[in-house]
């Protein structure tokens, strides 16, 4: 076999979601060992979330997850929250970060919560 068919093979697992039984790739060629699934927030433990789940159930459990921890935060306890100290991203999650509405972007709770205080332009879903 040649190195690149031994690299994709190593690079790329085939999964079975353990949440809707689809067939997924695990990993991502383009960055070495890195899976998709590290653009998400690291908000499970790998306990908790059993093996592993397909985008689009990890992206629901995610969103659950989130919306449960979103909803015991009040402007009382927002500044410090846990969101604040997860490693920086620059990369945005649509439905879990933001929403869109006619075609301009909506900042979720999380997002508010993860840059760690207000800003002060009155946001619709500021927690603070």
């Amino acid at each position: 076999m040649n190195k690149y068919y031994l690299y994709l093979m190593n690079a790329i697992k085939l999964k079975l979601c353990s949440g809707c039984g689809a067939s997924f790739n695990c990993g991502n060629i383009s960055q070495e060992k890195k899976c998709w699934c590290n653009d998400f927030p690291p908000i499970f433990n790998f306990s908790e979330a059993g093996d592993c789940l397909c985008p689009n159930c990890f992206k629901d459990s995610c969103s659950i997850k989130i919306e449960e921890y979103v909803a015991t935060v009040s402007p009382d306890n927002a500044l410090e929250n846990k969101a604040k100290d997860l490693p920086k991203t620059t990369h945005l999650i649509e439905g879990i970060d933001y929403y869109l509405e006619n075609g301009n972007y909506v900042f979720k709770a999380w997002f508010h919560l993860k840059r760690g205080n207000c800003c002060g332009n009155g946001c619709r879903h500021c927690p603070y």
